[in-house]
């Protein structure tokens, strides 16, 4: 039986040897806490944004998406709070000259305070590391770690700076010659394009509250502590929709949202029990509710999604600083307000992981007289990278060219890949290990009366079936329909 941290390491290790995620440019040593999605990874992400989208704007007439640029006018961040206040607690520890963030270890603690069964000691120090969050006492948190005796992960000593904040948003220069450039940021968060955008998107979309203006896109931190493998990072990508609604209204759509959001994940048929709603003990100073979709990875129960209901504080920021009213004229009470906002917030590649660590199992299928295993990714048919997979059963006798053909009539609408390399049964393995739901072989048989033989990845069960059914076949297996109707 694996540990945690085997089954981890395991999940790694699979995603770059099969083409899902590379270090980014690992062969100048890579760049610490940044990485490269692979081909296959390309084919998982860009499938998971097509659910969000279809989801979040396809299936709902009251929501609109954008695509906002990743540089914006700074005074943007200065009225969103990010240029005084975007800060995480930073310690260095003296003898390895080390940085942690101080909160991170202490939550480090907790777990191993769990993991050891000294429930009552994890849950005190949860709540004093809570009580000194919730009063950004910096003092308080260095003498958690000291009363806990927490030491450095590689000097092994206790020899603590003091805690401090530290900015985590890029900035850099726009314009052609320095000395004569503006500062701006590589955008923290996608937000606040969405915000500035409100009325644009309002009066060109004749939009009626309540409404949703959703977008995908990049987002950077200057993450200090990046761990986890994609967890955290450098530069990642934020799947966001901020629902605009009246005022007095907030609490009831936040809690429609919660629902809605968490339903979105289960509809994946993932092992439910991984997935809880963690509400926030500290909120924000804009928002009045507050609560994390965590999923419960191989090291603990983390973040996945949020759902923040923001009131009306960043609409009123970016009036209060642009000087131009950003307000709605409700009909149906007849006045004007500035809208409060709920906010379902998800990052991409916290995502990925999840539907990775979700379908990723080492799969024990030795009988008494042979012993066998295989690596599976029993990811759902609509995320699959490779939607079937069709092989021809040797290189020879027309067997290619019949192949061939299936592929043809179906590579318009499906990502199929097509090999004749190796036995039957290696070949599904491999198929497998990258969760392609469905292995289409091509026999003698299939030139007589033409059938072929499909392979399901999950039972690993064979079934005969016509070729003039394939595309009917593929479409109940694979296709985004029988995925959204479990979310409507």
């Amino acid at each position: 039986m694996k540990t945690n941290d085997e089954l981890f390491k395991n999940v790694i290790s699979h995603a770059k040897e099969y083409g899902f995620v590379f270090p980014s440019s690992e062969i100048y040593d890579g760049l610490s806490a940044v990485y490269d999605y692979g081909q296959l990874g390309a084919e998982l992400k860009n499938n998971i944004k097509t659910y969000w989208w279809k989801a979040m704007v396809q299936l709902n007439e009251n929501i609109v998406g954008i695509d906002s640029a990743i540089f914006m006018h700074p005074k943007i961040w200065k009225a969103s709070g990010h240029v005084d206040g975007f800060n995480d607690p930073m310690i260095d520890n003296k003898d390895s000259k080390k940085r942690y963030r101080a909160d991170q270890l202490i939550e480090d603690k907790i777990t191993r305070y769990q993991k050891d069964g000294k429930t009552e000691k994890a849950n005190k120090l949860q709540a004093d590391l809570d009580n000194a969050l919730n009063k950004d006492d910096l003092g308080s948190l260095k003498a958690i770690i000291e009363e806990h005796n927490i030491v450095c992960s590689i000097s092994g000593t206790k020899n603590w700076t003091e805690v401090r904040q530290f900015n985590l948003m890029f900035s850099t220069q726009m314009g052609a010659m320095a000395e004569g450039s503006d500062e701006v940021y590589l955008r923290p968060e996608t937000a606040q394009g969405i915000f500035v955008n409100f009325l644009n998107v309002q009066k060109t979309g004749r939009m009626k509250i309540p409404f949703g203006i959703a977008q995908i896109g990049k987002a950077f931190r200057n993450e200090v502590i990046a761990r986890q493998f994609i967890m955290r990072m450098r530069e990642f990508e934020q799947m966001e929709m901020q629902f605009f609604v009246r005022p007095g209204t907030e609490l009831e759509w936040y809690n429609k949202w919660k629902e809605t959001r968490l339903k979105w994940h289960l509809a994946l048929k993932p092992d439910q029990s991984k997935y809880r709603y963690h509400d926030h003990v500290k909120l924000a100073h804009y928002a009045n509710a507050a609560v994390d979709i965590e999923y419960d990875f191989p090291f603990g129960f983390k973040e996945v999604e949020g759902i923040h209901s923001r009131t009306d504080f960043d609409l009123s920021q970016h009036q209060q600083f642009s000087g131009k009213k950003l307000q709605y004229f409700d009909p149906e009470v007849n006045q004007n307000y500035i809208p409060y906002v709920i906010e379902t917030s998800i990052g991409l590649d916290r995502m990925f992981l999840t539907t990775l660590c979700n379908a990723y199992e080492e799969e024990d299928l030795s009988t008494p007289e042979k012993a066998d295993s295989r690596s599976v990714l029993h990811l759902h048919p609509a995320l699959a990278p490779i939607k079937a997979a069709i092989f021809p059963l040797t290189k020879k006798d027309g067997l290619p060219e019949k192949a061939r053909e299936i592929m043809d009539a179906l590579k318009m609408d499906y990502n199929l890949i097509y090999e004749e390399k190796d036995a039957i049964g290696k070949r599904y393995r491999r198929q497998d290990a990258i969760g392609t739901p469905i292995c289409i072989t091509v026999d003698h048989q299939s030139l007589q009366d033409n059938t072929v033989t499909i392979r399901h990845r999950d039972s690993m069960e064979q079934e005969r079936v016509a070729i003039a059914d394939l595309e009917r076949i593929l479409e109940g297996i694979v296709g985004w329909k029988s995925l959204l109707k479990e979310i409507l």
